[in-house]
Order: C-alpha cells, then sequence, then structure tokens
C-alpha cells in the first residue's frame, strides 16, 4: 500500500473513492485536486432542495473538512491539473506545483452546456448549474412573479421547472424534440410527467427550440422561438446536456470517445490512470455509455478503490436514478437504452404509476412514479436477470413481491 494516490476532481466519485479506500484499511498517501473552493458535497440537491432553500451547504458535505487530515488525504482546493506527463507520472497543477503518482484517478465530471454567445447566451439572467454558486445566484433570480424559461426538457430541465415553479415563477418549458424526455425515457413516462407539470401551470412546449435570446443593457427580456412566438422573460435556465470533461486526459493522449473510455476495472489505456463517474465512458451490455447518476459515481469508484487497493473484481453496473419533482419522486431502475416494448401499471394510490420496459422480451428497466414498490421490485428482477410473465405483472391484482421469491 504504497505509492501516491492522486486523484483529480472534487465531486461524488472523487470523494467515494477515497472514502472507500480508507474504509479498506489502505494507507497509502492521497491527495485530492479539487476546482472549488469547498470541499466536497452532494449535488443533485443543488437544483432541488438547495434551490427551494430547505438545505444549506453544510448540510451538503459528504464529510467535515477535519475529516481529511483525521484520515491523511491531502485536498487541494481552489487548485487545477494542467498537464499530465504519463512517462513520468507526474502531474502539473495550475499554482506551478508537480506531483508523482503510483496511481492516478481521473475524478472529472462533466460540465453543462452553455447557450452560444451569439444567440445571447452570455447575457445576464442565463444559467446552468453545475456548483453552488451556481445556484446561489440563480436562487437570488427566482423570485416570485417573474418570467423563466427553461430550455430542454430532460430530467435537469424539468426539475429546474419545478423548483421555478414552487418559488411562484411563470414557468415555461420548450423542448426541440417531439416530446419531452426523448433521449431518456419512454413516450408513456413523458405522458405522465407532462401531466404532472401542465396540472401546476407549467407551459410545456414540445417541437419548440430557441432562435435567440433578447435582451436589453446587457440583460435577458424575451426569447424568440421556433414557432415564431416571442415570449418576455427574466430568468432563462438551460437544461441542454453535459460535456464530459476530458480535455485533461485527451491531451495525455489517453482513449476517449465523448468521455473518458476505461474498461471494466475502471482504467484506462494507461494502467496506471482510472477514470470514474460522469467523465468515465464504460461498457455495459456490450456497448461503451456514460452513466451520469450519483449511483454510478459512487460504485465505480469504489469498484475501483478496490482495485487499487489489490483486488481483482470487474464493476458490473447495476444503474438506478431518481428525479424529485414538486411532491413527485421518479425512481427508475436499470437502463432503458434500447428498448422496444412497454407496459403502464397502475400504482396501489392515487398518483403512483410505473412503466416497465423491455428489449426482446427481458424486463431491463422500470420507472416508478409515487410508486416505491414497483420500483424495489422491478430492481430486484433486473439485478436477478429475471422477467416474469408478462401477464402477472400487468395484472394490478398481482403481488409483485411475490415475484421476486
Amino acid at each position: 500500500m504504497t505509492g501516491r494516490l492522486v486523484v483529480v476532481g472534487g465531486g461524488q466519485a472523487a470523494f467515494a473513492l477515497v472514502a472507500k479506500l480508507r474504509a479498506l484499511k489502505d494507507e497509502r498517501p492521497i491527495t485530492i485536486i479539487a476546482a472549488e473552493a469547498s470541499h466536497p458535497y452532494q449535488r443533485p440537491p443543488l437544483s432541488k432542495k438547495y434551490l427551494l432553500g430547505e438545505a444549506d451547504l453544510s448540510r451538503l458535505m459528504f464529510r467535515p473538512e477535519s475529516w481529511y487530515p483525521d484520515n491523511h488525504v491531502d485536498i487541494r482546493l481552489s487548485t487545477e491539473v494542467t498537464s499530465i506527463d504519463r512517462a513520468a507520472k507526474t502531474v502539473t497543477l495550475s499554482d506551478g506545483a508537480t506531483l508523482h503518482y503510483a496511481y492516478l484517478a481521473l475524478a472529472t465530471g462533466a460540465t453543462p452546456r452553455r447557450l452560444p454567445a451569439d444567440i445571447g447566451g452570455d447575457l445576464e439572467g442565463v444559467f446552468t448549474v453545475r456548483d453552488y454558486r451556481d445556484a446561489d445566484r440563480l436562487g437570488l433570480e427566482m423570485q416570485e412573479g417573474r418570467r423563466a424559461l427553461v430550455i430542454g426538457g430532460g430530467y435537469i430541465g424539468l426539475e429546474a421547472a419545478a423548483v421555478a415553479r414552487g418559488r411562484g415563477l411563470d414557468v415555461t418549458v420548450i423542448e426541440m424534440a417531439d416530446r419531452i424526455l426523448a433521449r431518456v425515457a419512454s413516450p408513456a413516462t413523458a405522458t405522465i410527467l407532462k401531466a404532472i407539470h401542465t396540472a401546476r401551470g407549467v407551459d410545456v412546449r414540445e417541437k419548440t427550440g430557441l432562435v435567440r435570446l433578447l435582451g436589453e443593457n446587457g440583460r435577458v427580456t424575451g426569447a424568440e422561438l421556433t414557432d415564431g412566438f416571442v415570449l418576455p422573460v427574466d430568468v432563462v435556465i438551460a437544461g441542454i446536456g453535459v460535456t464530459a470533461n476530458d480535455a485533461l486526459a485527451r491531451d495525455a493522449d489517453l482513449e476517449v470517445a465523448n468521455g473518458i473510455v476505461v474498461d471494466s476495472h475502471a482504467r484506462t489505456s494507461d494502467p496506471a490512470i482510472f477514470a470514474m463517474g460522469d467523465c468515465a465512458v464504460l461498457p455495459f451490455e456490450g456497448s461503451r455509455v456514460r452513466l451520469e447518476s450519483v449511483q454510478n459515481a459512487v460504485d465505480q469508484a469504489e469498484a475501483a478503490a478496490a482495485i487499487i487497493a489489490g483486488g481483482d473484481a470487474p464493476y458490473q453496473p447495476k444503474p438506478w436514478f431518481w428525479s424529485d419533482q414538486y411532491d413527485v419522486k421518479l425512481q427508475i431502475a436499470g437502463f432503458c437504452m434500447g428498448f422496444d416494448d412497454t407496459f403502464v401499471r397502475p400504482g396501489p394510490r392515487e398518483g403512483s404509476v410505473s412503466v416497465w420496459y423491455f428489449r426482446g422480451g427481458k424486463l431491463i428497466a422500470v420507472d416508478a412514479v409515487n410508486d416505491a414498490k414497483s420500483y424495489v421490485v422491478g430492481k430486484k428482477l433486473i439485478e436477478m436477470g429475471r422477467t416474469p410473465e408478462r401477464a402477472a405483472l400487468e395484472d394490478p391484482a398481482t403481488d409483485l413481491k411475490a415475484l421476486t421469491l
């Protein structure tokens, strides 16, 4: 257990890697290089409870600041890695320092895509949310009675719309595709969530894109849409996806493909360098995917920690996700990539429902809306590799739990 591990990044995957190594009694020297001024904290609540004022930054911290020296973890805040020298096994830092590593872990995450400046993306009042400072600035703008435009009908956009509506703003969501959630969920799930937002007063416009934002004195005042409508707006939130932070790996001649390519042990094309979390492209069911979720960041990082500590078990992804919108909890088990069939199962209470996904007759995912039992059972079935008889699944009288016995 000798030889320094240098971890690039200060998010969920970085912390999970280091915490797991210490839990495994691995005592090697560890240095975390974190670009932010804050110690590692949870990011998903930034677009939910944090923006709603229900949780402050101290509640989002993974551990108190004292945890790091107490566990002999050197953490360097407000610092970036500017280059990797794979031959010398060193990294150069933004403060000019050089660190030698035995192993290097890239947990660099992803960056929200911004609107281009030539269509108004640099106007005041236009936001993406990546860190708590972004959320703080957006929170100041979310004042009751103001008009918010959310660009993008994915989960991030819908969560932002729910928070804005909850704070009393008039909210419009625009989505260029034929429907919201086109990339990540079935038409059935999209219909359910659209109805939830519409019932709460959100104007959801599908097949509608942005031509340009309008502004006065450097401040956004409106949006020209592809349907010809000009919408007055005070605040714009861009939820148009993320870009993997793979530039450092690319400059070091590691294999990249819209993310840092890793094997089932989280190793990059250089066996001394690992990558994990939102920046990593990993093997999953015969394909290469990036799994943008807390679950993957933690599980993949912990699997990598076991490898670094001397293990050899491959990481076997068992994806699950969640999204909180208003008083609605969407829990997702599995990964719906390539689905060819779905059905909708009513839940036990009003407003609860689940959508079950199949590919080639095999159960691959479940979206559960306020339906924890369907989520738990679906997750267990998928992890067991079991697909019950379709008639039993579709029958509301079936005791779902009995299907896992």
